[in-house]
């Protein structure tokens, strides 16, 4: 009966980490795919690899505190971690039935704080401490990306040409010892800007894996079922095999609000949504990069917004009248400054529909409340 109970937990534990991997390999390397930088083979390669580089870094970070801190290792039976796992993965499938992108961190600290609070083994600080950062890190990612959209985004956009030219980027050169070579409408901006590109990417893949390899594994590990070290290769294995597999879909419809960005306002927002992450799992916080990215695109798009009115302008009460759709505006060469630039350089098609922005965070709180929630009730219900 018991290694029946584990085959399955490893099983739930696969599966939850097989769609973090097809969804955020779409989230980490949509742009580099989408603008035909990298071929979907080769970001699934790179997805997998820098994703088990995070989870054997940074994030074991996590995994000892989902899997012992929030609640003490011995309340992880077997049966429990597989119906911890189990309210994961069913958040995941409410989510991808809605066309919500679930929060997994969250969604799994919702089911151990439920297991925590029925068995009086919660321990509060802990997950004071994880809420806590819940509300500040998007508040930072936010005002961030505000300063950069306002002060600094435009002045790039009008220096950085990251769009590709015709023809292959590099080519072998078969003239004495083959080497490879630019090709013949590659310019070293172009180059250079792809290398920041998939560098980017990779970045975002090591912070998907050092946050997400703990939202598979942590319970089986807590109840030392399995090892630290082997939980890490299942979780990093089973998001490597989404990334071949179902992401395939999701870059081919770029299937996240990150690429419906401009490529430069995309790297923007996955270089400090991925730096935030990384940074909580270093200390070991679990946190969703979802959540952050989306506060990157709302806050560089109100801070883009906001250049038609200066400072003094904004204090006093003057509020621009556009929001995120101005990052899709043309950029000219000669930047105006800020509070000259009218409304009408700022205007472009709608990047973001408010309704459609309520039911993503509507989603995102209910999910883990109502993981917290069937978890308590489950676990005060039932001995597991």
């Amino acid at each position: 009966m018991v290694e029946i109970l584990l085959l399955v937990g490893l099983l739930v534990a696969a599966f939850v980490g097989f769609n973090i991997g097809g969804s955020s390999t779409g989230v980490a390397f949509g742009p580099a795919v989408g603008s035909g930088l990298v071929s979907k083979l080769l970001a699934a390669a790179l997805m997998s690899t820098f994703a088990l580089l995070g989870a054997w870094t940074a994030g074991r970070e996590v995994i000892k505190t989902m899997g012992g801190k929030i609640v003490p290792q011995d309340e992880f039976t077997l049966a429990a971690s597989v119906a911890v796992l189990f309210f994961v993965g069913l958040a995941l499938l409410i989510s991808n039935t809605f066309g919500v992108p679930a929060s997994t961190s969250m969604t799994a600290v919702g089911a151990i704080a439920g297991l925590g609070v029925a068995s009086g083994t919660l321990d509060e600080g802990v997950m004071l401490e994880i809420v806590s950062w819940w509300i500040v890190a998007p508040v930072i990612a936010f005002w961030i990306c505000a300063v950069v959209g306002r002060y600094v985004y435009p002045y790039l956009d009008a220096k950085l040409k990251l769009d590709s030219s015709p023809g292959p980027l590099v080519v072998l050169d078969r003239e004495g010892f083959p080497r490879p070579t630019l090709g013949p409408n590659t310019t070293l901006r172009e180059a250079g800007s792809t290398v920041l590109v998939v560098a980017i990417a990779c970045y975002m893949a090591y912070s998907a894996g050092a946050s997400n390899a703990a939202n598979a594994v942590a319970p089986l590990v807590g109840n030392g079922a399995i090892g630290i070290d082997e939980g890490i290769f299942l979780g990093a294995g089973a998001i490597g095999l989404g990334a071949f597999t179902i992401a395939r879909r999701t870059l081919d419809t770029v299937g996240n609000d990150l690429t419906e960005l401009p490529i430069l306002a995309a790297l923007v927002v996955e270089t400090v949504s991925a730096s935030l992450i990384t940074f909580l799992s270093f200390i070991g916080i679990p946190a969703s990069l979802a959540v952050s990215a989306t506060m990157c695109i709302v806050g560089l798009g109100w801070g883009r917004a906001t250049r038609t009115v200066t400072l003094g302008e904004a204090i006093g009460g003057k509020a621009p009248g556009m929001s995120v759709n101005a990052l899709t505006a043309e950029t000219r060469e000669d930047v105006p400054a800020v509070g000259e630039e009218s409304e009408t350089d700022l205007a472009g098609s709608d990047l973001f529909d408010p309704g459609t922005t309520g039911r993503v965070i509507f989603f995102w709180l209910l999910t883990p409340s109502l993981s917290a929630v069937a978890s308590y009730a489950l676990f005060s219900l039932t001995p597991l």
